[in-house]
């Protein structure tokens, strides 16, 4: 016996299944695809990204980023990485950034990411209403000792807390 459908019923099935799709499993494909492309990265020394709570950004949530460098002879670009909302109210994000060297010594760097053009054309790329942004932060760098080098990145808006940032993370590669 043979049941043939009736491709209005085929259709009817398709539509039922895609609505089951949610949001956080399309986030899941999106997450695998990117953690896929990046993984063939030979110039990354170091990439984490760090999520930000709905609620904002608090001037007091200090994010930490512990770098094991191993080869300090090899020069590196920094970037700090941002993904923002299309709402986010400013054109820009201040950040301070610490660094604490292994053998003690520390720097204090402010960093004025950009993320929209004077237009308020949102820069970097973007899927949806969340643009992705990688700041170049230091270009050409020796670390000067190898170990682990903490950074501490904190926002320097003049609001306590800032809305809209989805992640915000460290990338140190090579330099070509």
């Amino acid at each position: 016996m043979f049941i043939v459908h009736h491709p209005f019923n085929l259709k009817k099935r398709f539509n039922k299944q895609m609505n089951k799709i949610t949001v956080k499993q399309i986030a899941f494909l999106f997450m695998v695809s990117a953690l896929f492309f990046t993984s063939c990265d030979g110039k990354r020394i170091f990439e984490k990204n760090t999520e930000i709570p709905e609620t904002g950004w608090k001037t007091d949530n200090i994010l930490k980023f512990d770098v094991d460098i191993k080869d300090p002879s090899s020069p590196t670009n920094f970037f700090v990485n941002v993904r923002n909302a299309d709402g986010y109210p400013y054109q820009n994000l201040y950040l301070f950034i610490k660094t604490k060297f292994p053998n003690g010594k520390m720097s204090n760097d402010t960093l004025d990411c950009i993320l929209s053009d004077e237009k308020g054309k949102w820069l970097g790329s973007g899927m949806g209403d969340i643009y992705d942004n990688q700041i170049l932060f230091k270009r050409n760098v020796r670390f000067p000792v190898a170990g682990t080098y903490s950074f501490e990145i904190q926002h320097g808006m003049r609001a306590d807390i800032v809305p809209l940032i989805m992640d915000v993370g460290l990338r140190i590669a090579k330099a070509e």
